[in-house]
């Protein structure tokens, strides 16, 4: 497994890493989240990521009971929560959502609870709040870093100029400012990393611990042909994923990429993984997984990653034609 320091920080995640996202709880059992943990594990992954609302805390609690049962070295592994929508879905009463010191602490406290764990090695604030000045936010992060909860703490699905205004306040005040932010990246979903992030890679520095590298599934060609029964697609509660994606000019464009995936000898999942990590900005790409071979095939994107050759990601490029254009120096 290859391993990647997480922006300007001394932390090293592996480059494919596994998530919890829609899997744990509404997809899969404790049976198979130990063994898909467990061979992720065996495979030299060492970042495992969660959220306060997956599956309304549940995630968190079947992780919490692989992560016990398997007793592995609590330094061999990163673990990894978000707040912001809180874990009671609709019954959320106002300070138990957003980005409030009070709603931070408390789903920090409930986090680890779940988790079974002393402390979080990343803690993310998984959207940003428009309602919260941002120096409650940095301050409020800093104190759990000094309390020894989080370790690190970072961004997801926040504007450039959000993070920067974060590591403004935390210049501003001798604080430790965000180290790494989770945003979507995937052939059809490019620009913050490969143009908006930039200027924060180049400077304060940025890890990037991105998701959804295969467009929640569309880059395993298994939607060309319709939903199949038990998909992502089909959940109850994720209808704006299959709108945001069942388009029929992405799914041209899918089984072309499948057809150049093929002549390299590579399923388009691996292909499709390949790619985000051939970037070096990312520094790992979460996986998600309901069954051991899919988890194999995937984790095998890290070889597959020499193969994409100069010429293929130009060949790529012309198919999904959407590389970000930059100013000329």
């Amino acid at each position: 497994m290859e391993y990647r320091r997480m922006g300007k920080t001394g932390l090293q995640l592996s480059a494919l890493s596994f998530g919890s996202w829609v899997s744990f709880h509404k997809q899969i059992n404790d049976s198979i989240a130990e063994e898909l943990m467990s061979m992720a594990y065996d495979k030299g992954v060492n970042f495992f990521d969660n959220a306060e609302v997956y599956a309304l805390g549940e995630s968190e609690k079947m992780m919490g009971r692989v992560l016990k049962k398997k007793n592995w070295d609590r330094s061999s592994f990163i673990i990894s929560s978000k707040a912001f929508w809180g874990w009671r879905g609709k019954q959320n009463k106002p300070n138990q959502t957003g980005l409030s010191r009070k709603h931070l602490i408390e789903a920090c406290h409930e986090a680890l609870q779940r988790l079974q764990l002393d402390y979080l090695d990343i803690y993310f604030c998984h959207r940003p709040d428009k309602t919260v000045p941002i120096e409650e936010v940095v301050w409020t992060m800093n104190v759990l870093i000094q309390q020894g909860k989080i370790l690190y703490w970072g961004t997801s699905e926040w504007s450039g100029v959000e993070i920067m205004e974060a590591h403004r306040v935390a210049h501003q005040y001798n604080l430790i400012g965000p180290s790494v932010e989770q945003p979507q990246y995937n052939l059809f979903e490019r620009n913050k990393m490969e143009n908006e992030f930039l200027t924060i890679i180049n400077t304060v520095g940025l890890g990037t611990t991105i998701w959804s590298p295969l467009a929640s599934g569309l880059l395993t060609g298994k939607y060309n042909s319709g939903i199949p029964e038990g998909s992502r697609f089909s959940l109850s509660g994720f209808d704006w994923l299959k709108e945001q994606w069942m388009k029929e000019n992405l799914i041209i464009k899918v089984d072309q990429l499948a057809k150049l995936a093929q002549t390299l000898g590579l399923t388009l999942a691996q292909m499709s993984i390949a790619w985000c990590i051939k970037n070096p900005n990312v520094t790992t790409a979460i996986l998600g997984a309901t069954k051991k071979e899919q988890l194999l095939e995937n984790l095998n994107a890290i070889e597959a990653k020499e193969k994409l050759t100069e010429e293929v990601m130009k060949q790529i490029d012309e198919i999904v034609q959407n590389k970000p254009i930059l100013p000329e120096h």
